[in-house]
């Protein structure tokens, strides 16, 4: 307020030297717009004073943008940190999921190459397919952890029965394959471990999908706050703070520090709404922290998720009797 009071009962520069450099140095429009010296302002919308000033209509506009521009700065500096912090996190949480999902697999298809070799070529395209599906889900993909988990187990069937139940010198025909395919559910030649993988895959991945989306979400509201729009009071206000001294040639002043608060508090007011929600924010990312961990973290599910499908093989192996006499029906 002091600096505003100063600049309108300052005395007029004798020149506009000062002015024009920093003009110059900002690099705020041409150079041949700024007066040599101070002339009448009465066209001046809010750099207004009683004296001569160094500045045209021309000028404010674009010491106008700069103001904008130089808090749009700020807040992009300010958020960088916490920005890179959660891109970073996400990038690093995405690469361990792919990792796991990659391990898993591999440990899957060893245990059908050293248990299971006479069908470990047939399931090994069913094996792959059931992870490309996980990571499809992980990474965003609208879909069922349980309708990916029962086609896992579904397409399994004609191949363990084939190879396992009901072994034969030829192969089984894709009709019978497809009939098999479909009965599974009904049959429930693996017991209850289907259901169990559903469960567990439940689990463990929904929770960890949150997460990664919502730490992609964090870096998308900050993008969004680095981009606010600002009302016309507001940049009036960051221009009567900023740049209008410069009209009077007050080149080197700064605002005080109350009056910098104050103009910056109306001009963030939109993100003083935000806070809650982010806060909030906050609270839903360390909750969701804590189910990434634990027995029913992915890295545990996937992990193992290859001594269900051991379960499940040695379960139809003891069902075998009883889902022959199922499929004869």
């Amino acid at each position: 307020l002091l600096l505003a009071a100063a600049s309108q009962g300052a005395e007029p520069p004798p020149s506009c030297e000062a002015v024009r450099k920093v003009f110059q140095l900002r690099r705020l429009g041409p150079l041949g717009g700024v007066p040599e010296f101070p002339r009448a302002g009465v066209d001046l919308q809010v750099c207004t004073s009683e004296n001569s000033t160094c500045c045209t209509k021309k000028m404010e506009e674009r010491y106008q943008i700069a103001a904008k521009q130089d808090i749009q700065q700020v807040l992009q500096t300010s958020s960088a940190a916490l920005k890179f912090l959660i891109s970073r996190n996400a990038a690093a949480f995405q690469e361990t999921f792919e990792m796991l999902i990659r391990l898993a697999e591999n440990y899957t298809s060893t245990l059908f190459c050293n248990a299971y070799r006479n069908m470990a070529a047939e399931a090994a395209v069913h094996v792959q397919e059931f992870f490309t599906d996980v990571g499809l889900f992980l990474f965003g993909t609208d879909a069922s952890t349980e309708e990916f988990v029962n086609r896992f187990f579904d397409t399994l069937f004609p191949v363990v029965y084939n190879h396992v139940i009901n072994p034969g010198p030829t192969d089984i025909s894709l009709e019978y394959a497809e009939c098999l395919r479909a009965a599974r559910r009904d049959i429930r030649p693996f017991g209850s471990i289907p259901r169990k993988a559903v469960g567990q895959m439940g689990r463990s991945l929904l929770p960890s999908r949150s997460f990664l989306q919502a730490l992609n979400l964090g870096v998308e509201v900050i993008n969004t706050t680095d981009h606010l729009p600002f009302s016309r009071e507001c940049s009036r206000a960051l221009l009567r703070m900023q740049y209008c001294p410069h009209c009077q040639g007050l080149t080197l002043s700064k605002p005080c520090l109350g009056y910098c608060l104050n103009i910056l508090r109306g001009c963030l007011a939109l993100l003083a709404e935000v806070d809650l929600h982010w806060q909030g924010y906050i609270q839903a990312l360390e909750q969701l922290s804590g189910a990434l961990s634990g027995a029913h973290s992915i890295e545990h599910v996937l992990l193992n998720f290859h001594s269900l499908v051991h379960d499940a093989l040695v379960q139809a192996r003891i069902n075998g009797p009883e889902v022959s006499e199922q499929v004869r029906r």
